[in-house]
């Protein structure tokens, strides 16, 4: 991100939040929907972010580190909406069937569609960790940094996460191979 678009930012320059909130929506978006698989809710955590980015700017101690100060925010505020839809359902819920907004090439449909499958049953905090180390590219220590937690925490989240991934797609491997099922 340009310092310089920032340093404005900080100092109350309209534009230059504009400027920011154009360049950063698109990856803010990609990771809320990583997060919460659903297209309306990460609309509506990108949204919290953007005001929040807005608010918090001038409070931003260095400006080298906006775009993992926006990391943190954007997943509190996709945890937050995936506590708020939590408390709200009964537990069941229609899950979206939406593509995911970028085409994933290098996997097949059907693996795509089982790994979807598999990190829908994620818990939205394993999610979180998973999104932003393996699409995001944070260690364990920047992810701690990002959600305020130990990196040791982070690091058995992905942990029981990948593993959770795992089993998954072998239970549902499993399934497949029972003569008679359909997938």
């Amino acid at each position: 991100m340009d310092r310089d678009l920032v340093e404005r930012g900080r100092q109350g320059d309209r534009q230059a939040y504009e400027a920011l909130a154009r360049a950063s929506a698109p990856r803010l978006y990609a990771i809320a929907y990583r997060i919460l698989r659903d297209p309306i809710r990460s609309d509506d955590a990108v949204q919290q972010t953007l005001v929040a980015i807005w608010r918090e700017l001038p409070r931003l101690r260095d400006p080298d580190r906006f775009e993992a100060w926006t990391y943190r925010l954007v997943a509190r505020f996709s945890l937050d909406e995936a506590r708020r839809e939590r408390r709200l359902s009964d537990g069941v819920r229609l899950l979206a069937t939406d593509e995911p907004p970028v085409p994933d090439s290098s996997i097949s449909i059907a693996d795509r569609d089982q790994l979807e499958r598999a990190f829908r049953r994620l818990t939205p905090e394993h999610r979180t960790v998973v999104v932003l180390h393996h699409y995001v590219g944070l260690s364990t220590t920047e992810i701690g940094r990002a959600l305020s937690i130990p990196a040791g925490t982070v690091g058995s989240r992905l942990h029981y996460a990948e593993r959770a991934l795992r089993a998954a797609i072998e239970a549902d491997d499993r399934v497949a191979l029972r003569p008679g099922a359909t997938a």
